[in-house]
């Protein structure tokens, strides 16, 4: 069954991309209500950490509900040159436990502006989203909300994993949201099989210096908010606070040359 699925896939991606060319224009509109911000950031690791020469690219899928949209927000097309739509900010040198590191944002990392895919650009991803669907790395066919499955690290245990996240690289995630209180679905994978990361939600970005300082620090510890030691999650965190986000760990011991980390959290309506 499977099979047969990999070739009317494709023949399907074809005719809609063959319409999309014959019939462009009455194809540019949006059935997707919520507004999307997708971003990336880019970390590029300096020789005093043990991953060097490693780098990390974080994948940022933030799906939200703005009853106000912005007038910039416009219909994103993936399909054009990258370095005609997204402007880069400066590569800025940071550092967390005197460890340095270089780190880029591509766009639509500030919740000002935002997306929304137009129907033939909906169904192509719709499409990738279910060949991944039926290989068993998501769980659902949502091609913008995706949920993770859940794949605990079975490479060393949790109290080795404590040990290697002690010096690890931490990044932060925030949301957008214009409620005083929220809740959001959230999914997160790595493409390294041979880490693992920690993830939790968080108050706001204040936690990040507090983990950094001392290991110690706040997050919404009830159930589904967090995980320990794991390649793959996904769940829901309720009663967060706007400033909140994701704060992930990853651990120092990176063998990739591109670690990819995929994120998507979804504001819940």
């Amino acid at each position: 069954m499977k099979t047969i699925f990999y070739f009317v896939i494709p023949a399907i991606a074809f005719v809609v991309i063959l319409s999309n060319a014959l019939f462009g224009h009455l194809l540019y509109d949006s059935p997707y209500d919520q507004d999307i911000n997708k971003y990336s950031v880019y970390v590029h690791l300096q020789p005093e950490w043990k991953s060097y020469p490693g780098n990390i690219l974080f994948e940022i899928t933030n799906v939200w509900s703005n009853p106000e949209p912005k007038t910039n927000t416009f219909n994103y097309d993936p399909s054009i040159e990258a370095s005609l739509v997204t402007d880069h900010n400066f590569n800025q040198l940071q550092f967390q436990n005197q460890k340095p590191f270089v780190e880029l944002k591509h766009e639509f990392s500030d919740c000002e502006s935002s997306w929304k895919p137009i129907l033939y650009r909906y169904a192509i991803d719709s499409i990738r989203n279910n060949l991944e669907y039926m290989q068993g790395n998501q769980l659902n066919n949502d091609p913008y909300v995706q949920i993770f499955p859940d794949i605990p690290n079975e490479k060393y245990d949790l109290e080795e994993q404590k040990d290697l996240t002690k010096n690890g690289f931490v990044q932060f995630i925030p949301i957008c949201t214009a409620k005083e209180i929220t809740s959001y679905d959230f999914s997160i994978s790595t493409n390294d099989d041979n880490s693992a990361f920690d993830v939790y939600f968080v108050d706001s970005k204040q936690q990040v210096e507090n983990y950094l300082k001392n290991n110690s620090f706040d997050f919404y510890s009830h159930d589904d908010c967090y995980a320990l030691n794991h390649q793959s999650y996904s769940g829901t965190c309720s009663n967060v606070s706007p400033e909140g986000g994701i704060l992930i760990v990853l651990t120092d011991n990176l063998e990739l040359s591109l670690t990819k980390i995929r994120i998507n959290i979804h504001e819940r309506i």
